[in-house]
């Protein structure tokens, strides 16, 4: 199973969901046939061929495809088609495919909590909103932790190099020579290891 939405008469896909492992050819097949199969079913809803059930719903200047098997039952197919068109005005303003494509990603995410492994979930146009919402907080939480993360592993960074300009400054002061850049972690290391051998005798 898997949903398009799709501008005709040209076929382009706007948004494509797989729902099961197929092949890219395989659903750019699918997508090709589809429009030549329209004519032939202008008083359904739906179209067949020997190996698949196109379910559309037009929706202004688009269509919303849901491609199924043949065996699979028509009138969940419907239905989940209904459900899968009332998301699209949840995210996108006006039905057109610059906007639509401004939020494909926020569809595709709806689309999967009406969809699991090639079967419907039993939810509804709230339960979806909520469950997209949560995963857009625990998101926003995973993104705030990260950044965290860097700002800390920079300023380590900063740390370290202050400390290594520190070493070098000391080296010169004493008329040492002046370790390569390479050669400073080293010996800092060293000297840090030295010095905490003199504090355990």
């Amino acid at each position: 199973m898997f949903v398009i939405l799709s501008v005709l008469p040209a076929g382009k896909a706007i948004v494509s969901r797989q729902f099961v492992e197929m092949t890219r050819t395989r659903v750019e097949g699918l997508l090709a046939a589809f429009p030549k199969l329209m004519g032939m079913g202008k008083q359904h809803t739906f179209v067949e061929t020997e190996s698949v059930r196109y379910v559309y719903q037009p929706l202004e200047k688009l269509y919303m495809v849901l491609v199924t098997t043949k065996n699979s039952n028509i009138l969940e197919d419907l239905e989940t088609l209904r459900l899968f068109s009332r998301v699209i005005p949840e995210y996108c303003r006006v039905l057109e495919e610059g906007e639509i494509s401004d939020h494909c990603f926020d569809l595709i995410f709806a689309f999967d909590e009406i969809v699991a492994l090639g079967y419907r979930e039993n939810v509804n146009l709230a339960q979806i909103r909520t469950f997209t919402e949560m995963d857009s907080h625990e998101e926003k939480v995973f993104r705030a932790v990260r950044e965290t993360q860097e700002r800390e592993a920079k300023a380590e960074m900063r740390r370290k190099a202050k400390e290594l300009q520190q070493i070098r400054r000391d080296a010169e002061r004493s008329g040492k020579k002046v370790p390569a850049f390479a050669q400073i972690l080293f010996w800092h290391n060293y000297t840090k290891n030295q010095m905490m051998d003199e504090y355990a005798l």
